[in-house]
């Protein structure tokens, strides 16, 4: 469903002033808004889809700082964010040359944040509405996929999308702290780091290729 702009300007305006903007543990070249303490989410979405995009994430940290440590996997090419949340992921491939970077990602509250944010690090990205996992891929290079296999229905869904990235051409990377669901059949891990969630719990983020079965 679409959103008019008054929702998206209520949306962006509550992020402004509720999330505070802060250097991003252990990637600390990205500022963001985020979630805190006094941020008041539980009120404002509390009937709504959980506010993901408004923490931090192993996987995403980990995604985000092999790409910008890595840049030569971005450089130049067409990259989506799939379930970019906040815009984390996305922002980094921006920054490490992307020629350009989409994002997908459900929650209006999200790609509210996720403009917000990219604004803040001077970068540009498109994030349309809807599930990208109804239509077929769009025409890129290279999917970057942070923190999606956290349920097993959701990571089936995933897995079944990734697979027709790889029959058109496009390269697959995931970042995710090796939580049940993952493919580790189809996965060859790349990288893998301490990264310290919003929680505070310090886990190992890891960053793996998605390969043919």
């Amino acid at each position: 469903m679409s959103i008019s702009t008054p929702e998206a300007e209520e949306l962006a305006a509550f992020i402004v002033a509720n999330l505070p903007v802060v250097a991003v543990p252990g990637v600390p070249e990205i500022r963001l808004h985020k979630a805190a303490p006094e941020s008041g989410l539980g009120r404002r979405f509390g009937a709504g889809p959980a506010p993901y995009w408004a923490y931090h994430w192993a996987g995403g940290l980990a995604l985000a700082r092999f790409v910008l440590d890595r840049p030569e996997w971005v450089r130049g090419r067409r990259v989506l964010d799939l379930g970019a949340g906040g815009g984390l992921v996305g922002i980094a491939a921006a920054l490490a040359g992307a020629s350009e970077v989409r994002a997908a990602e459900i929650d209006p509250a999200g790609r509210a944040a996720l403009r917000l944010n990219a604004a803040l690090n001077g970068v540009a990205i498109e994030a349309p509405e809807g599930d990208p996992l109804d239509v077929p891929p769009p025409e890129v290079d290279l999917v970057l996929v942070g923190d999606l296999f956290y349920d097993a229905a959701l990571a089936a869904r995933v897995t079944d999308w990734l697979d027709l990235c790889l029959a058109r051409g496009i390269e697959v990377l995931v970042g995710d702290p090796r939580r049940a669901p993952l493919p580790v059949d189809r996965l060859e891990l790349l990288n893998e780091a301490p990264v310290q969630e919003t929680a505070g719990a310090v886990q190992t983020g890891a960053v793996f290729a998605f390969r043919r079965s």
